[in-house]
């Protein structure tokens, strides 16, 4: 939680969201809340919502009503850019890593938030990701377009983390991805939680994503039809929502 004025905030609270796409409406009335260093998980089905929920948190969407708090402040309206200065990071479904640059490269894009950062502070947070990810230091050198998927996916993942977030936007990190790779990306995701970072996280790999999470939320046709422990997907009722 966030001390505000003597009193606690989550660190991402989001109340009555509405966002469309031109004239369709997409989410309607979301509301869920993120507290520092938890992982929640947001569930169902394709067309549910749930990225556009990434999205407009991440600025990508403007909302079209509600509100978005992050560490009790209005974060609803601002560009990407500033969003992510305040220290939410966002791993879109399609990972977006620069495909010529090499790995090194990729990460260092992720430090021009703040130009002034001492050398020795870039080069612990570029260190941190190689630590998380070996995979991607024994490949500093190559370019993005040469990794495999999986490692697309963990650079991606090291890029949001050298802007040392308080909050990460994930985005279906599991898609595409070999049980083993798969395995390894949920295994770093987890251990996130050890740094204090906050993870809210869509995923279509409901066993997976639920074993990582605190709290979870179900979201159908745009709203959030339920919501609390992960063990609410036991619940008939809740999975048959989560069927396709």
């Amino acid at each position: 939680m966030v001390p505000i004025l003597g009193r606690t905030m989550p660190l991402l609270e989001i109340a009555d969201l509405h966002a469309r796409y031109r004239i369709a409406p997409i989410l309607q009335g979301v509301s869920i809340t993120v507290e520092a260093g938890e992982i929640v998980s947001i569930f169902g089905r394709n067309g549910a919502g749930k990225t556009t929920l990434l999205k407009t948190t991440m600025g990508w969407l403007a909302p079209f009503a509600g509100t978005i708090a992050f560490a009790g402040e209005t974060i609803a309206g601002l560009t990407p850019d500033r969003i992510f200065r305040r220290g939410v990071g966002f791993i879109p479904e399609d990972r977006r890593i620069f495909a010529r640059l090499s790995v090194q490269e990729n990460l260092e894009l992720g430090l021009f938030a703040d130009l002034r950062l001492p050398r020795a502070e870039r080069r612990r947070r570029i260190d941190r990701v190689f630590g998380l990810f070996p995979r991607l230091a024994e490949r500093r050198r190559q370019a993005g377009r040469t990794l495999s998927g999986g490692e697309q996916q963990m650079l991606a993942i090291g890029r949001a983390l050298v802007g040392a977030p308080k909050l990460l936007l994930v985005d279906e990190p599991s898609e595409g991805l070999a049980p083993l790779v798969v395995a390894e990306i949920f295994d770093a995701l987890r251990r996130l939680r050890a740094d204090d970072i906050a993870l809210l996280l869509v995923e279509q790999n409901v066993q997976r994503a639920a074993a990582i999470s605190d709290r979870c939320y179900v979201m159908e046709k745009g709203r959030i039809v339920a919501q609390g422990k992960p063990d609410i997907l036991k619940d008939e009722a809740v999975r048959r929502r989560l069927s396709v």
